[in-house]
């Protein structure tokens, strides 16, 4: 039976209001971790015309200055000139920030485990760390692409990176820092076909006309990122469909930490528990948890033991271990379920502590996966992209 369908998945660039969110909330965390990695950490930001709220719950031997933070967070996207509506020099800055509250510090500190079984903390960290909220968390991978993403997704990213790029190496001059991006792949037998729809909204200095606009984003931009063997005559364009956008940014449109979730993941395809990443400390298995459920689909995937991987973690909160682990190969697994279950629980440790341990997830990395997707980037710092387990997971086949 023919698996014939269409599948959509957007990105935003870094100057869309919710990611100049998300990048703030990470830029706290970053500035904490530098100075304290124990740092607990859970910061929300709120930004809009002229305004950057940042609330939540810290607990830290460190000091962040937090408007000095979000200042040079919001000058770093491209924010610069009063003139855009909303920029690093005269933005206010108002900030509500509380100590975590005790009763999740207890459940961390000491897990369920260790008060049942009298562990001692400094003698076991490992067991003795619970998670620091309950939840499920999802990880995803396939054969689509080289990062083994989805396509659309993929794609997607790498849409928006590109308008950032030839934006601040002044290619396409006038563009300014909010945009959007959005692909539409048809797939045929389940497999990638070609590029039905690609859709873009760029911000733009007033005085340029939309098709100067149009051309330089089809050449600059799709065409650089976009490969020729999925695009044919067919494709539809979309590029600032409305003729105009200028104003753009906080000056129209409130941006909030954890509002693009599914930007941040697989872009539509297979789930996701509800859980934002940014602003968040390790601790919080909204982000660890997502982060290991990623790696350890990728390592399936990469090692030839399914074609297509979700996995699903599911936690309680000051418990250590999971409480349940999900595995969905949607048909294309090559050796059981219950095998693959039984190789995730002997070569992947999923308490908190041994995943940030084994992840190095300590360390100020976070603000750069604020922007452009937590997955499927290649980069050193994303150690969740590691497909080092592969070749031990591929003895079983």
């Amino acid at each position: 039976m023919e698996k014939n369908y269409y599948f959509t998945s957007e990105s935003v660039t870094e100057g869309h209001p919710d990611k100049v969110a998300d990048q703030i909330s990470d830029a706290i965390l970053d500035d904490l971790l530098l100075q304290d990695t124990e740092a607990r950490v859970a910061v929300e930001t709120l930004v809009a015309t002229g305004l950057v709220l940042v609330a939540g719950q810290i607990t830290t031997n460190g000091y962040v200055n937090i408007p000095k933070v979000v200042r040079e967070t919001v000058r770093e996207i491209g924010y610069t000139r009063a003139k855009y509506g909303f920029d690093g020099d005269t933005c206010a800055v108002l900030t509500t920030i509380e100590e975590q509250a005790r009763d999740i510090a207890i459940g961390v500190n000491h897990s369920w485990e260790a008060r049942e079984e009298g562990i001692i903390p400094e003698k076991d960290r490992i067991a003795s760390t619970g998670a620091g909220d309950q939840g499920m968390m999802f990880g995803y991978a396939c054969r689509e692409t080289p990062e083994l993403m989805p396509l659309p997704i993929s794609l997607a990213h790498k849409l928006t990176y590109r308008l950032a790029e030839v934006r601040k190496n002044r290619i396409i001059p006038y563009l300014r820092p909010d945009g959007k991006s959005q692909v539409t792949v048809q797939y045929v037998n389940g497999v990638p076909h070609r590029v039905e729809a690609i859709v873009i909204a760029a911000q733009h200095h007033p005085k340029v006309g939309i098709e100067t606009i149009r051309k330089d984003i089809l050449e600059h931009v799709i065409g650089v990122v976009i490969p020729e063997r999925y695009l044919d005559e067919n494709t539809k364009y979309f590029i600032n469909s409305t003729g105009r956008f200028v104003i753009g940014g906080p000056l129209a449109d409130t941006g909030l930490t954890g509002r693009k979730i599914i930007v941040d993941t697989y872009g539509g395809v297979g789930s996701h528990g509800g859980g934002c990443f940014s602003g968040k400390d390790p601790t919080k298995v909204d982000r660890s948890g997502s982060y290991a459920a990623r790696y350890i689909a990728k390592n399936i995937v990469a090692s030839g033991i399914a074609d297509k991987c979700e996995i699903q973690i599911a936690y309680a909160i000051g418990v250590a271990n999971p409480v349940s682990i999900m595995v969905d190969t949607f048909n294309t697994e090559k050796i059981t379920h219950s095998r693959i279950i039984q190789l995730i629980k002997e070569y992947f440790d999923l308490r908190p502590a041994a995943i940030i341990e084994y992840l190095n997830l300590k360390r100020p990395i976070y603000k750069m996966t604020a922007a452009y997707g937590h997955f499927g980037r290649e980069l050193e710092e994303f150690t969740w992209e590691k497909t080092d387990k592969a070749d031990l997971l591929k003895k079983e086949l």
